[in-house]
């Protein structure tokens, strides 16, 4: 089965603006990142997903008590890495991800699979986007102060 190529990438902070990145797997580089993940089935909604990949990577509850989840209103439309195109049906090429912030209490456990990501970080916006390997990840979390 194709992973659809529409997706969501979630900024995992604290009040404070601490950014949770979590490092690849499967990258040959330290790749890190936000949480990212496609939708499950078309109709899935945007919001469904990003609860489920941030359960799924983080162990966090979007919708515990003190956590928020929620959409920027804003979409990236970007290539596909040739790496993992091959997930994805022939003639597809690229990707819409929509973008959300979910705030977390400070001192949330992190649970990593560790089929997907090797380790996690929180560190202060700026050092988060500076450490990101996906430049629509970078600008997102650049954003954040936005969004607060």
């Amino acid at each position: 089965m194709y992973k659809i190529p529409e997706s969501v990438l979630v900024v995992i902070h604290t009040p404070d603006l601490q950014v949770l990145l979590i490092r690849r797997a499967d990258a040959a580089e330290d790749f890190w990142q936000s949480v990212t993940g496609s939708k499950d089935s078309p109709a899935e909604d945007f919001a469904a997903t990003a609860a489920r990949e941030v359960r799924e990577e983080t162990g966090i509850d979007a919708a515990a008590p003190g956590c928020v989840l929620r959409d920027w209103g804003l979409e990236n439309v970007y290539a596909i890495y040739p790496q993992w195109r091959r997930r994805y049906a022939p003639g597809v090429y690229l990707n819409t991800e929509r973008v959300f912030g979910l705030r977390v209490p400070p001192g949330t456990p992190v649970a990593l699979n560790p089929r997907e990501h090797t380790s996690y970080a929180w560190m202060g916006w700026r050092e988060a986007a500076d450490r990101c390997f996906s430049p629509s990840n970078a600008e997102a979390i650049l954003w954040l102060p936005r969004f607060v």
